[in-house]
């Protein structure tokens, strides 16, 4: 099924770029962006978007893995969270 019509990108498409993403690096994090790249395309008018990323979660391979959950509060102060900012 055709997920981007702008740019002709199929729900096979995007669940065979995650998958080949995971399986050249188990640690990456997978993002939409990263699949446009890997696919050699760029996102157009982002109406598909919401799609898409439904498409992107139906993927098993999307997990971010185990030992990166939970980094980004890990061991930050409330200043350090907010990068200085009130």
């Amino acid at each position: 099924m055709i997920v981007c019509h702008c740019q002709g990108i199929t729900d096979h498409d995007i669940h065979a770029a995650i998958d080949w993403m995971r399986a050249s690096d188990e640690q990456t994090i997978i993002t939409p962006g990263k699949i446009y790249h890997a696919l050699g395309k760029s996102a157009d008018c982002g109406g598909c978007m919401p799609f898409f990323l439904q498409t992107m979660r139906a993927n098993d391979n999307l997990e971010v893995p185990m030992e990166l959950r939970g980094l980004r509060h890990r061991g930050l102060t409330q200043d350090q969270r907010n990068e200085g900012r009130r």
